[in-house]
Formats: structure tokens, sequence, C-alpha cells
């Protein structure tokens, strides 16, 4: 990857990328998709993705930052959970076969696409209950996520708004940017571990880290605007539309 068309595509695919993930549905699914289609290979496409995305983190902090008022203890708390599990995700991507992880992808996306879609039905059941058990529910939750996105990632952040919509925050947009965030310090984490001992692509790694900072840094202000039952639906098809595409790739 080293022409200037294919830069130009993975700083618009960046641009696209990052405006859909920080408003809700899946950074991943124009961006690893754009870095196979300029010729990288599916495991160091993987890893530049992974290191790519701190820019989402990075714009998605800047355009978030009405919802985020007063959550800073609340992301100190969870931060470095998410740190050792995407640690550890990093680990396993790095000793172990992506394929044989990457099978039970599509089953989770179907998980989260039902916990998307019934998230208004679950959040009134469990009204009525004793919310003793969500801070359980969060814990393990995140920590299978941050493994996962330290892993591979695709998916994780329909995956973890599902989680916090029926455990911490029934209002979409905040949900959503308490997401950004938490994905955030795991995707840091991964980024510093692959930039030292993975096989990233740099000059594919710069452009879409670029206009990722641009793409979501536009996201959150578009999604205040979006009805959250919209968001949702969005979210869910996207997270369906790649529990697909994994499961064909993977078979």
């Amino acid at each position: 990857m080293s022409s200037p068309a294919d830069a130009a595509l993975l700083v618009g695919a960046g641009v696209l990328a990052g405006a859909m993930g920080s408003a809700g549905a899946i950074t991943s699914l124009i961006s690893y998709p754009a870095l196979l289609s300029v010729g990288i290979a599916p495991l160091p496409a993987n890893v530049t993705n992974a290191v790519a995305l701190v820019g989402s983190f990075t714009g998605s902090a800047m355009g978030s930052r009405p919802e985020l008022a007063g959550q800073l203890g609340w992301l100190r708390r969870w931060a470095p959970l998410l740190a050792a599990g995407s640690a550890g995700g990093v680990a396993l991507l790095l000793g172990t076969p992506e394929r044989l992880f990457t099978r039970i992808v599509p089953f989770l996306l179907v998980l989260a696409v039902l916990a998307l879609v019934l998230q208004p039905r679950i959040s009134r059941w469990r009204a009525g209950r004793p919310g003793r058990g969500r801070r359980l529910e969060l814990t393990l939750g995140l920590a299978a996520m941050a493994v996962y996105s330290g892993y591979f990632g695709a998916g994780s952040g329909v995956l973890v708004l599902a989680l916090l919509l029926v455990t911490v925050e029934e209002r979409v947009h905040l949900a959503n940017a308490l997401k950004n965030m938490l994905l955030g310090f795991a995707d840091l984490v991964a980024a510093v571990a692959f930039a030292i001992f993975g096989p990233v692509h740099w000059t594919a790694a710069l452009p879409l880290f670029a206009g990722l900072v641009v793409g979501s840094t536009l996201g959150p202000a578009a999604i205040r605007r979006v009805p959250g039952g919209v968001v949702r639906g969005l979210a869910a098809a996207a997270g369906l539309g790649l529990a697909v595409w994994f499961w064909v790739a993977s078979g």
C-alpha cells in the first residue's frame, strides 16, 4: 500500500468509519475491509486497523464533550479493566490463529443485535428488579469485550453499546458516548502493543487514522439529532450485516 489513490481511499474510509462508529454503528465494518481492499493480508490488516482506531477515540472524545460531562470518575473506575482485558486479547492474537477465535464472532453479534432490539423491553423488565446484579454483569461483560477488542475488535462497539444500554444508561446517545470512551481505552492499549510487537502497515495506518479523527469528531453531533430507536435500529442492522459477513468468511 503506497499509492496516493490508496491513501485517499483510506482517508475517506476513515472519515466514514469514524462517523458511523462514533454515532453507534461499527467502525471496523468500513475500516477493516478498506485495509483488505488495498492489498493488506487479514492479520496485518487487523493489527493496522487496531492502531488506526486510536484516531476514533481521539475524535469521539472531542465530539462527545457534552455527553461526557460528569462521567470522568465513572470512566476512570472502569479504565483499568478495559486496559487489562485488551492486553490479554493482544496476547491471544499474537499467540493463536485468528480464524479460531473469529468463528464465534457471528454468534456474539447476533446476541448484541437481539439486546439492542429488545433493550426497551429489557429495561422495563429490569426496572422492577433489584439492581445489585448489574455491576457484576457489567464487570464480566466489559472484561469479555475488552479481551475481544484487543484480539479482533470488529463489532465490539455494538456489543458494548448493548451491554451499557441494559445495565447502565438507557439513553442511547449517552450510552454511545460512554461506549466510545471505554473502547478507546482498550484500543489505546492494543495500539501500543501492536506498534511494538505487531506487523503494522504504517503507510496505511496513518491516513486511516487521520480520517477516523475527522469522522469520529462529527459522529456524536449527528447522534444528538437522531431518535434513540433509529440509532438502535441502524446499529442492529450493521451488527447483523457484519455477523453474516463473518459467518460466510469463516465458513
